[in-house]
């Protein structure tokens, strides 16, 4: 397989929106060839009775059951605030909107 060319990380970079220096054209070449090889050795490998997964370890999430417990009273979290209005924080306007 032909590795990258200056060309084609000029033109990637043009896409992206990247300004490159010539240095960072040869240099970023090299390192996409070697992602590129990464990624073939890896398809090679990948067979059709490996399922694609996103994890080596399959995940479960740990929940804990909701349970009511004591918290604050509206007056006791309001208590260090500048300013309240109706059992909330009063923040000042900053969109100008009703």
């Amino acid at each position: 397989m032909p590795g990258i060319t200056r060309e084609e990380v000029a033109h990637l970079a043009r896409l992206a929106r990247l300004e490159l220096q010539d240095e960072e054209l040869d240099h970023f070449a090299g390192q996409l060839d070697d992602i590129i090889g990464a990624v073939a050795r890896v398809s090679e490998v990948a067979d059709q009775d490996v399922p694609p997964t996103s994890h080596p370890l399959p995940l479960t999430n740990v929940m804990r059951q909701d349970e009511v417990r004591p918290s604050l009273a509206p007056e006791q979290a309001l208590s260090g605030a500048p300013a309240q209005e109706q059992q909330r924080f009063k923040v000042p306007q900053i969109l100008g909107e009703e």
